[in-house]
């Protein structure tokens, strides 16, 4: 089965600030949003992959890399990849943005919580 992604969105450009994280829901994801320097946005769960979990909306972005403040893992924006020594993953979502406004994508069966 072919999984359909939909777009929901999660605010405007102007409500992410560069370099900080901010938390949306899309179903019951909860989903942290960074704007880097560059203007470019990402999306992944709000969730740390290590042991110990924690928020991911909390790190600091140099580039595509979230930086955890917590366990001082580095995360791969694009591709969600904890960069070595450390191992783990943090699930992605597709970004767009129409008119000013960012749409985060996820799967159709998950209803939009705005």
């Amino acid at each position: 089965m072919e999984e359909k992604h939909a777009y929901y969105p999660v605010g405007t450009v102007n409500d992410f600030p560069a370099q900080i994280g901010r938390v949306a829901h899309v179903g019951e994801v909860e989903i942290a949003i960074f704007l880097n320097s560059a203007g470019e946005i990402y999306a992944v769960e709000n969730k740390n992959p290590h042991p110990k979990g924690g928020p991911l909306a909390e790190g600091i972005v140099s580039g595509t890399y979230l930086y955890d403040p917590l366990y001082d893992w580095k995360i791969d924006l694009k591709t969600g990849l904890v960069q070595a020594p450390d191992e783990g993953m943090v699930r992605t979502f597709p970004v767009i943005v129409k008119g000013g406004i960012v749409f985060v994508g996820a799967l159709a069966l998950e209803p939009a919580k705005v």
